[in-house]
């Protein structure tokens, strides 16, 4: 897990990363971080290869902020990927919108994704959260009040393999802003998707 002091002129930034990934995942953002001196939080989420529940990963996210950042700071939150809809728990159904000025979706499953629909939840029950219609979707689905008090914003691939369909990655509220690179790691990797990530990050 990377994280780092808070500081008095930056928010707080949280990142989550996604299936099959770490922390490590977001070494490229971070370097193209350092020189604005934002504190950060990377925790390692574990989701067995996706046998976790997504609620479970929610919960284990909201431990490393408390420990991390109190109970009250207020912190920015970008998920990618699964992490997207981890993260969207944590801000729905665990209180965290109320502490959370900006909230950034990349390449994150918000409508559920084909590539999920055929996976059974008693064998990989974080991979079934995230079919399409799955019992967890329409619950955040149906009650969005909380997200609306967060400023959102939505980053997704047109031809994601991951996440199907790629423009269907968005969250039910805020700007939405397709990036033109070719697959769903891109979008946190490649130099075009990590500017427009910094430049949302940055813009107040």
């Amino acid at each position: 897990m990377t994280s780092s002091v808070p500081s008095a002129t930056r928010r707080p930034l949280v990142l989550v990363h996604g299936l099959w990934d770490t922390p490590r995942l977001f070494r490229r953002l971070e370097r193209q971080l350092e020189a604005h001196h934002i504190p950060l939080l990377v925790p390692h989420l574990p989701h067995r290869l996706g046998a976790v529940p997504l609620c479970n990963l929610a919960e284990q996210l909201d431990g490393h902020i408390r420990r991390q950042f109190g109970e009250e700071q207020t912190i920015d939150l970008l998920g990618f990927s699964m992490g997207g809809v981890i993260s969207r728990i944590w801000l729905q159904q665990l209180g965290g919108a109320h502490r959370t000025h900006r909230f950034i979706s990349v390449g994150s499953p918000q409508r559920g994704t084909v590539t999920a629909q055929w996976i059974p939840p008693w064998l990989f029950a974080g991979l079934a959260d995230m079919k399409r219609g799955s019992p967890l979707l329409r619950r955040l689905n149906d009650d969005v009040a909380s997200l609306r008090q967060v400023d959102c914003l939505s980053y997704f691939c047109r031809w994601d393999l991951m996440v199907v369909p790629g423009w269907q990655a968005h969250l039910p509220v805020g700007a939405v802003h397709s990036i033109s690179v070719l697959t769903h790691q891109q979008l946190v990797s490649d130099s075009r998707a990590l500017d427009r990530l910094e430049q949302a990050l940055l813009r107040d």
